[in-house]
């Protein structure tokens, strides 16, 4: 079984940041925020989730 973190980790540097800015989209947009923090901007705010592991997106790749 492959980790949150392993699974994180195998993300290319173009799937990072398009979780981030989509994730980033749905906060500006009122989109609830998945764990206590501190920031206040939306992209501060998913990059903190990105590197916790709870942002509910995925990356489909073909095989």
């Amino acid at each position: 079984m492959v980790s949150l973190a392993e699974k994180r980790d195998k993300y290319t540097k173009y799937e990072k940041a398009r979780i981030i800015g989509a994730r980033a989209l749905q906060i500006a947009a009122g989109a609830p925020v998945l764990m206590r923090t501190e920031e206040i901007e939306p992209i501060e705010i998913a990059v903190e989730e990105f590197e916790k592991g709870v942002i509910p997106i995925t990356v489909k790749r073909e095989k």
